[in-house]
């Protein structure tokens, strides 16, 4: 069902492929969904041993796919309609604790979603501050004088370090 939530050239190559080394997502989707199957039906549930780590497998996955949020998310919640059938041959489990069970879960996802964009976006921000700084460099600014030109190097704020051009 989560290859499902990838386009159809993409969901059929992730679930024919076994080669882990070949088809390393549609592995990491496997091994990661079984540990999440087994902790949610255990006494452990969503925080069974595990569980976390195989979430984050699943959610940096699609943090760094074209998914938006709710989509990237949204595989948690398909667990409620594989989960009660595996429920009643392995344990029984109420069926409002395994529901409320996979909430959390989803909400843990979501917060783990979240970090995930946020490194990436942190990564983008530094790569274009590098970027910048070797464009000034090259010109024989320095990119924090631009950036900040109040904090230069005479301290009075006038932009007279900048006037020159280049050496």
């Amino acid at each position: 069902m989560i290859f499902q939530t990838y386009p159809a050239d993409g969901a059929r190559f992730l679930q024919r492929e076994k080669d882990r080394f070949a088809n390393p997502v549609g592995s990491t989707i496997c091994q990661s969904t079984e540990v999440l199957l087994e902790g949610l039906l255990t006494q452990g549930g969503e925080h069974g041993p595990g569980m976390a780590e195989a979430l984050e497998a699943i959610v940096k996955i699609r943090a760094v796919q074209d998914f938006a949020p709710s989509q990237a998310v949204s595989f948690v919640f398909l667990l409620k309609d594989v989960l009660p059938e595996f429920a009643a041959a392995e344990a029984p489990l109420d069926l409002d604790e395994l529901n409320a069970r996979i909430d959390r879960l989803a909400l843990v996802a979501f917060d783990c979603y979240m970090k995930n964009r946020e490194q990436i976006h942190q990564i983008k921000i530094k790569e274009i501050k590098n970027r910048a700084d070797r464009l000034f460099a090259r010109s024989n600014a320095p990119f924090d004088t631009v950036i900040n030109p109040t904090e230069s190097n005479n301290g009075d704020g006038d932009m007279s370090s900048l006037k020159g051009g280049t050496n």
